[in-house]
């Protein structure tokens, strides 16, 4: 499998995983730092949208992983700003988050910037 075909699968899995959580801690509601001490984190941890969300970034670890072996950490690595964009696009649409115009513009930056790291 080609190294940016691997990325790829990094991105969809990461962008999933970002998704689920936040479905999740939507349930879960507020958490404050101090919470990580208590109950409170297997409460988060175990919520089910959050657990699947975290085993998806495991999984895209392994991936990544083998990306790396791959490639180099310079020319990878900025692909996944592509994570970026689709999942501020996604939160839009799901969880209806703004969207305002300057962070649609910083999307765009990030785009440009990828389309030319892809273009060696």
């Amino acid at each position: 499998m080609h190294v940016l075909a691997i990325v790829g699968i990094c991105i969809i899995f990461d962008i999933t995983g970002q998704l689920l959580i936040k479905k999740g801690m939507n349930i879960v509601g507020e958490v404050f730092l101090k919470d990580l001490f208590t109950h409170k984190i297997f409460e988060m941890v175990f919520q089910k949208y959050v657990f699947i969300g975290m085993s998806l970034y495991a999984v895209s670890s392994l991936f990544w992983m083998i990306a790396l072996s791959r490639g180099e950490l310079s020319y990878l690595y900025p692909l996944i700003g592509v994570g970026y964009i689709f999942t501020a696009i996604l939160a839009w649409i799901f969880f209806k988050e703004n969207l305002t115009l300057i962070r649609f513009v910083g999307i765009m930056l990030i785009s440009s910037g990828v389309f030319l790291m892809v273009l060696k």
